[in-house]
């Protein structure tokens, strides 16, 4: 689902950054609050008991958000996209890519993926709560809130309840909710165009918005105040996110063709991997001031990069005639990487350009062909604003 600002990490999984922003605290202790007279009712139970099963309710539940979110972050993983961070935040959970897809084949897999495994959580709970039940679960855990339960009853039928409404909400045809980028996907997959198919998925969770808004308007005006305001809440954070998607074809239109190859520095200062520690000082960083270099082998492929810190450490080491070829990791060099044919637009959000400040452009036999920079970027995205005329 769509997402908030800055968060507090509180665990990383997969190599994934968890976070939660403030405000989802504050939902934290509410959700707590009001389900422990709940399950307190639920389970026949003291109020210590109602709200120890509530804590575990809520801590649960945000947990199967998180994997709803892990579904999206692992199934991008798949496709050679990276995940920046997961974050909670008032309305859920938003697991935050470096980059767009490039192909409605991967948009689908991606956005289908979280309600996948929300759909794997119900059956889970439903499953537990079966054997539990001895067979009546969906009558006991989900239609018949009088019964009195057992407490671990209560708690999967909680957590199949609100993980199967979070499913049917994600699944609504309204960017840009899950089901509307599954929607983007489809008909992009039709049209070829996925400005086009972004533009007819936004328009309808613009509508949908709309018709949330009113709808939390219409129930406040009935009484249920609290109701009321998160729907219509919820309905503006949509019409945002889409009339924001909305917004963005117009501008990646004016960006539609250009490529690395075409902003890039063609002709970057490389070291050559043969080269030693002594030399890269004297030759490169004395010479040049710059604070890194790309290392390449004899052939010209990119093998990652080597800076200055490293370089001086070395020689205080008492290493200077070390080839710089054997400073560089494999693993390192990827971050620095991107294929010279990448759309200009799939750059917009890269956390590595944005972290090192440049990428090195390579070919399909892994060459290097070019330096693109922050700045490059920057100058080529201006040009394709449209100029205000004085």
């Amino acid at each position: 689902m769509f997402g908030a600002g800055g968060s507090i990490q509180i665990a990383r999984v997969f190599g994934i950054r968890i976070g939660a922003s403030p405000s989802w605290f504050v939902v934290l202790f509410v959700l707590i609050y009001l389900l422990s007279d709940y399950f307190r009712g639920r389970i026949d139970g003291t109020a210590t008991e109602g709200y120890l099963v509530a804590v575990a309710a809520v801590m649960l539940f945000f947990a199967s958000i998180i994997l709803h979110e892990l579904g999206h972050a692992l199934a991008a993983r798949r496709e050679g996209i990276t995940t920046t961070a997961i974050d909670l935040w008032f309305f859920g959970g938003i697991a935050k890519l470096s980059r767009d897809t490039q192909s409605p084949g991967a948009e689908f897999k991606i956005a289908g993926a979280g309600p996948l495994v929300t759909f794997v959580v119900c059956a889970v709970c439903v499953g537990l709560g079966a054997l539990l039940a001895e067979g009546e679960a969906l009558h006991v855990m989900l239609l018949d809130d009088d019964v009195t339960v057992t407490w671990a009853i209560a708690l999967l039928g909680f957590l199949a309840g609100w993980n199967l409404a979070l499913l049917v909400f994600n699944l609504i045809p309204a960017f840009p909710l899950d089901g509307g980028r599954l929607l983007r996907a489809a008909w992009w997959a039709v049209t070829g165009d996925r400005n086009r198919a972004t533009r007819a998925a936004g328009r309808i969770g613009e509508g949908f918005a709309y018709l949330l808004i009113g709808l939390g308007i219409f129930v406040a005006a009935n009484g249920s105040l609290l109701n009321g305001l998160w729907l219509a809440v919820v309905g503006f954070f949509l019409a945002q996110g889409a009339r924001a998607a909305i917004t963005s074809t117009a501008f990646t239109e004016r960006i539609d063709g250009i490529t690395v190859a075409d902003i890039m520095d063609a002709e970057p200062v490389t070291m050559p991997a043969d080269t030693s520690v002594l030399r890269a000082q004297d030759e490169f960083f004395l010479r040049y001031r710059w604070e890194w270099f790309p290392v390449v082998d004899g052939s010209g492929r990119f093998l990652g990069v080597v800076s200055e810190r490293r370089i001086d450490g070395e020689i205080a080491a008492g290493r200077p005639a070390l080839e710089v070829g054997q400073l560089v990791e494999a693993g390192e060099a990827e971050r620095w990487r991107v294929p010279s044919d990448r759309p200009l637009e799939s750059l917009l959000g890269d956390e590595h350009l944005r972290s090192n400040g440049a990428l090195m452009a390579v070919d399909a036999d892994g060459i290097l062909r070019g330096v693109v920079t922050v700045e490059q970027v920057r100058r080529a995205l201006s040009a394709a604003l449209p100029q205000r005329v004085a």
